[in-house]
């Protein structure tokens, strides 16, 4: 039986206007819209009169400028970031330069440091002034941001805890909108599905994620988003009880309802699910050669 998600996709916002959500919290949607980006990048402006800006956003001119202009007569005393995407961090080093604003949050691009090159979307140019770790905080005039480390979607993930209104920036860890990317090398389905059960523990009440709405009931939405991580090993072991087969193949039969736009992204995923299923014992991959360009995987002894 396939996993419900309570999926929330509705959303009354205007591009490149700060729109008031909370009491602590401004939102600026940029006009980047896409089958990954939703209607697009939704930075934060945390504060009143001292501010924090949440994932700035892409390069854009006419969201720098909308973000400009809402801090206008304001101070901005930290630029931060969740994870390095080309639609979340690039916009930081323009702010930082018309705002004298130093730049906070995760740290470089995780395959930089590996050598395994850095893959399309990510922005190899972050280097943030201030690199923080899970628990590190920042803070302002009524105001705290706390780092909830949150590795999986990319290695140098971060949440952002905001205590004063129990509320959790979740970058792109948890969308309401659709499930979260998974693509290896840099993201880890292992790591991921820790970080998902680590947000089990809290005790936020609302999510803002940088893509879609806010999430108001996060503990039923991370519980499906497990389930269906859990429920698509199942298929593919499923796939595989057929007998061995590739992850187009794979993709085929378990994404026959999802936009076919998708399926290279989906092929991504389905990737992350097996090389953590390899580590796990229950899947093998069946070309002895590491580079082979399609390579096959079966169902392990036992599994």
């Amino acid at each position: 039986m396939a996993i419900s998600i309570p999926y929330r996709r509705d959303i009354a916002f205007e591009y490149a206007t700060a729109e008031r959500v909370s009491p602590l919290i401004r939102r600026v949607v940029a006009r980047n819209p896409s089958a990954f980006t939703f209607h697009g990048t939704g930075t934060y402006i945390v504060g009143n009169g001292t501010v924090a800006i949440i994932d700035p956003g892409p390069h854009m001119p006419e969201h720098i400028d909308a973000l400009l202009g809402a801090v206008a007569g304001e101070t901005v005393t930290h630029l931060v970031v969740t994870h390095t995407h080309r639609d979340h961090s690039p916009a930081a080093r323009a702010l930082k330069q018309a705002l004298d604003a130093p730049i906070y949050g995760c740290g470089p691009h995780g395959t930089l440091a590996s050598g395994a090159g850095v893959e399309e979307g990510a922005d190899s140019e972050h280097r943030p002034d201030v690199e923080m770790r899970d628990g590190d905080a920042i803070r302002g005039q009524g105001w705290t941001l706390e780092a909830v480390a949150t590795p999986g979607h990319t290695s140098n993930h971060l949440c952002f805890a905001l205590p004063e209104e129990k509320a959790l920036f979740s970058g792109d860890h948890v969308m309401g909108w659709s499930t979260t990317v998974v693509s290896p090398p840099d993201g880890d389905m292992h790591a991921y599905m820790t970080s998902l059960k680590k947000l089990l523990d809290r005790e936020d009440a609302i999510y803002w994620p940088t893509h879609g709405p806010s999430i108001d009931d996060p503990k039923a939405l991370v519980c499906a988003y497990i389930a269906h991580r859990e429920e698509r090993e199942r298929q593919i072991l499923a796939c595989l009880a057929d007998g061995p087969a590739t992850i187009p193949e794979m993709v085929a039969r378990m994404y026959a309802d999802v936009d076919p736009r998708l399926h290279r992204a989906a092929g991504r995923s389905v990737l992350a699910h097996l090389e953590h299923m390899i580590a796990t014992g229950r899947v093998v991959r069946l070309d002895p050669a590491v580079d082979a360009s399609e390579p096959t995987y079966g169902r392990a002894s036992g599994s």
